[in-house]
């Protein structure tokens, strides 16, 4: 497939800078970039490399004032970041649809599969599971008795929905199991990564809510329930009956405890452990236990300075010390 410059910027609404009629064929990182692909430049410390790319167009924010000429045409636009994720969705959406159940894939009888479903190869799928329309499931992913898939929800390989959560009650014996009953809710328009678990309820449901984007390796136990429109990156996990709002954004490697609630629009710094329930909705926080950005950040501060306060406050205890004895003796 090939796009002049002027058809990007339509669809784009984009400003351009140089040749209308410059032909893409393909993307490209701007510092990677060939003739006959586009690129787009959204980050200031890249900045350097508009002017040796040789991407034949380049998507660039309206904002960003150049020092001298480039070669490449530029389509200006409010957020590049933004349009280019444009353009890759209409690429995407260009290339043919897998659907069906391959050969090596396993669906129970019981299980209910909707509309231009794709399960790949090696992928189970358990008694009386319910799938959505236009669903696709990669290879070797597990999903459970009972659990419930919406539509248009992407499933990445490995993945495993529905297995026990984790409960054991502890007797003079050791830890007794104790059966995991309810089952796993997917609602639409969710994407789940490669490698991520998402655990059964205890009784009733563990739900993730439409619009959801889960990435590799992340856990959730059971009785958890994400919010609308949350995005939550790779190696977080919840413990089990953990609530979390709509429109949430979770780092990497966060944790939260067991039955807490985050409320709307809470946003949770990568490796931040979350133990309490937050305050309300645009809260920023960060570190472990997580506490306000401007506070950590001061406190780290203080913890770099923390060997030499050390040292002067055995100082001052020397001095200290030197002073009772210099008093007694008087």
């Amino acid at each position: 497939m090939e796009f002049t410059a002027k058809q990007i910027a339509e669809y784009v609404q984009g400003r351009i800078e140089g040749n209308e009629n410059a032909c893409i064929n393909n993307f490209a990182k701007i510092e990677e970039g060939k003739e006959g692909s586009i690129s787009f430049l959204s980050n200031p410390k890249y900045l350097h490399f508009i002017y040796e790319t040789k991407s034949s167009v380049i998507l660039i924010d309206e904002s960003v004032e150049l020092e001298k000429p480039v070669s490449a045409t530029l389509i200006r636009v409010k957020n590049a970041y933004e349009s280019v994720a444009k353009l890759l969705q209409l690429y995407d959406s260009l290339k043919p649809k897998k659907t069906g159940v391959d050969a090596l894939a396993f669906v129970s009888p019981t299980a209910e599969i909707g509309k231009d479903v794709y399960i790949g190869p090696f992928a189970y799928i358990g008694e009386n599971v319910k799938i959505g329309d236009g669903t696709c499931i990669y290879p070797n992913v597990t999903i459970y008795e009972g659990c419930r898939i919406g539509q248009r929800v992407t499933i990445h390989a490995g993945a495993v929905i529905g297995a026990d959560g984790f409960g054991f009650a502890p007797n003079q014996e050791g830890y007794e199991k104790i059966p995991q009953i309810g089952i796993v809710v997917i609602e639409d328009d969710v994407e789940i990564g490669a490698n991520t678990c998402i655990d059964r309820s205890t009784m009733g449901q563990t739900i993730i809510h439409r619009g959801v984007k889960l990435d590799n390796l992340i856990q959730v136990a059971h009785n958890c329930e994400i919010g609308e429109n949350t995005v939550m990156s790779a190696q977080a996990g919840m413990a089990g009956s953990t609530k979390i709002g709509d429109w949430c954004m979770v780092g990497g490697q966060a944790g939260f405890s067991g039955h807490i609630t985050v409320a709307d629009k809470t946003f949770v710094g990568a490796q931040s452990g979350v133990i309490s329930n937050t305050k309300g909705q645009g809260q920023q926080i960060i570190g472990s236990p997580a506490i306000d950005p401007k506070v950590f950040f001061k406190a780290q501060a203080v913890v770099k300075r923390l060997p030499d306060m050390y040292r002067e406050l055995n100082l001052l205890k020397k001095e200290v010390e030197e002073l009772k004895k210099q008093i007694k003796a008087q």
